[in-house]
């Protein structure tokens, strides 16, 4: 599939960040919401991530006449059954910051032996009435504290398979590559190649 524009979903600085890295290389344009101030926050409502992604990427597409690319990710850690999972950027509340939902989570995890976890992303692509999802996944598991600076969210306790290092003390080209995000996103560069 040929894109020359595409318009990332998202009001996330951070996720825009990297998805502009990661999608530099193919030479498309890539704009975000921020480049069309008019468009509204979508509300990610939907019981699964592949339907908060699809409801995101379908307005943006529908209401700027281009391709829109956008993703939801979710942590699903085992000793708490999944949680949380497609609640993980309210896990603390609807208007909770990323420091509120890594405190609860550390306090959910006081005191478990499980600490197995992984990262989830599904990213979709709405492009007119054609539609397509990409699933990335990353295992691992949650620290006890916070490690690292870098990133965002839970990046500072999930320490991924194979590694010492967490997320946020992982160098962004390692982690764009071994991650739940630039896993789901090198499927869809991968597909768009073909």
């Amino acid at each position: 599939m040929k894109l020359k524009k595409l318009v990332i979903a998202s009001q996330n600085p951070h996720k825009i960040e990297e998805m502009q890295q990661i999608l530099k290389p193919l030479g498309i344009q890539v704009l975000s919401t921020h480049d069309f101030p008019d468009l509204e926050e979508v509300e990610e409502d939907r019981e699964t991530l592949q339907g908060n992604a699809l409801k995101k990427a379908r307005y943006v597409s529908a209401e700027t006449g281009l391709p829109a690319l956008s993703d939801d990710t979710g942590l699903e850690v085992d000793a708490l059954d999944g949680a949380p999972g497609v609640f993980s950027a309210r896990y603390a509340g609807e208007d909770a910051s990323y420091k509120d939902n890594l405190e609860k989570l550390l306090s959910e995890m006081e005191g478990k032996t499980v600490r197995s976890a992984q990262f989830r992303t599904v990213v979709a692509l709405v492009k007119g009435t054609e539609e397509f999802t990409f699933e990335g996944v990353c295992k691992g598991e949650i620290l006890t504290s916070k490690k690292g600076e870098k990133g965002f969210g839970y990046d500072p306790v999930f320490r991924p398979q194979g590694y010492e290092l967490t997320f946020a003390e992982l160098d962004s080209s390692t982690k764009n590559k071994i991650s739940h995000r630039g896993r789901a996103v090198q499927k869809f560069v991968e597909f768009l190649e073909k």
